[in-house]
């Protein structure tokens, strides 16, 4: 989402750091170029400046103009004021102290509720070791029972509704979270209904609904494709409903990210969490400084680390670490790697967290498909061939480029990579490595 803005920044960055000394001058042109690219991404334009003339404020400072490498200091000035933008509220959830919480979910109809509040019990189940369960209350619509109803079943997560015929929203998120309570789940995520624009009678029906379960978080899911208007959007509900967070979906679209940017700095409303997929596990906890840094190019090796360890097995990373130290993997074990960097998300996201290769990937680079493609490679192998691939001669390479349609020239590519791998390997065997460096250097490669 914010490649346009960050390709924009990381050129005047490059320009200033190119400089051995700092001037005024360099400054005021330099912040003004920041302004356009801020405006340029649909940032509001009081965020953007303010924004600036902080920076600017900073900057001058005698200290830092005359300093060394006075670019990077720029850059870390940035970096902190863009973080202090994102940083409005307190960004963790509250569970208050009642055995079972309600967690309200409020938006507008196509913001992505329905699919979050299954992503959303997903996450808390996952931290918390227990199961919420999804309440639904958008009883004017009969799909979104069915479409949570339908989330909840592949997800295994306690359900409840009533019927749209014979119930309302306010009775039906009542029932689900005393029942909720009942059952010992820890969290009510009580999904409401959403209309096309914000209207009164949506507003008094949230009202009542948020009277009635008395929730301890109320949490506007909003698109953040849709720029200016979610934060109008954020803005209105919080008038009317009280917010206490925010969740922005569509976060991996190609918008320009000026809402995601100016929202919580308008609004005073704290991001909790960001949607990052249509997948049920695509969702991220907020965290402003990784943000800010991922904007700026700087990577994210935190989010990165976490992730890897949510998709590989602690005795499967034991077992690599051994191969790895023998100079023994193979490519039965590149193909289990890369598996695991799939499980991680698209792979230019993953890519993007580590410092330094934003801007540096092409379009190629991170195309799925050849993901796919080397895959496809891999199995068209024998056992023995995974195992050794020095027997690959000509005709072998032939008939694995069949079985994988691709072609001779694409089962080449991948064994020269492979090798440059395993060069890469055996550096690493003759020292003491963690297991996460490991597979850090794996994800670099």
């Amino acid at each position: 989402m914010f490649d346009a803005l960050g390709e924009k920044l990381t050129a005047v960055f490059q320009r200033l750091g190119g400089k051995g000394r700092l001037t005024d001058r360099d400054i005021d042109e330099a912040l003004k170029e920041v302004r356009v690219a801020l405006l340029e991404a649909d940032v509001n334009f009081r965020v953007a400046r303010d924004f600036v003339a902080k920076v600017k404020e900073r900057c001058l400072d005698a200290e830092l103009l005359q300093g060394l490498n006075p670019g990077q200091q720029v850059v870390k000035v940035v970096n902190e004021e863009l973080t202090a933008i994102l940083s409005a509220g307190d960004h963790r959830l509250h569970h208050g102290t009642n055995a079972t919480a309600v967690l309200m979910l409020v938006g507008l109809q196509g913001s992505g509720k329905t699919t979050t509040a299954a992503k959303l019990a997903l996450n808390l189940a996952a931290s918390s070791r227990a199961k919420p369960m999804l309440v639904a209350a958008d009883l004017r619509r009969p799909a979104a029972v069915d479409q949570l109803g339908a989330l909840a079943q592949q997800l295994d997560m306690p359900f409840y509704s009533e019927s749209p015929a014979s119930s309302t929203a306010v009775r039906a998120a009542r029932n689900g979270a005393a029942e909720a309570a009942r059952q010992g789940a820890p969290w009510a995520i009580v999904d409401t209904g959403g209309r096309l624009q914000i209207d009164d009678e949506l507003m008094d029906e949230l009202t009542e609904i948020k009277r009635a379960v008395n929730p301890e978080e109320v949490v506007l899911v909003v698109d953040a494709m849709t720029g200016q208007e979610a934060v109008n959007a954020a803005a209105a509900f919080n008038e009317r409903v009280g917010l206490t967070g925010l969740i922005l979906t569509k976060m991996d679209g190609d918008a320009r990210g000026g809402a995601a940017l100016s929202i919580s700095a308008v609004t005073g409303v704290p991001v909790k969490f960001m949607g990052v997929g249509e997948k049920t596990d695509a969702l991220e906890t907020f965290y402003p400084d990784r943000l800010a840094s991922r904007i700026l190019g700087m990577g994210d090796m935190l989010t990165l680390i976490e992730r890897a360890q949510e998709a590989v097995d602690i005795q499967q990373a034991e077992e690599m670490e051994r191969k790895l130290r023998k100079a023994t993997f193979d490519l039965q074990d590149f193909l289990e790697q890369l598996r695991a960097v799939q499980k991680m998300g698209p792979l230019g996201q993953v890519l993007e967290m580590v410092p330094g290769m934003k801007g540096r990937l092409k379009p190629d680079d991170v195309e799925e498909g050849r993901l796919k493609s080397v895959e496809a490679i891999v199995l068209s192998m024998t056992p023995r061939e995974r195992r050794d691939p020095n027997v690959l001669n000509a005709s072998r390479r032939r008939r694995i480029a069949l079985g994988s349609g691709t072609t001779v020239q694409e089962v080449n590519q991948l064994l020269n990579q492979f090798r440059q791998m395993q060069r890469m390997m055996k550096q690493f065997s003759g020292g003491k490595m963690r297991r996460m460096g490991a597979i850090q250097q794996l994800m670099r490669q």
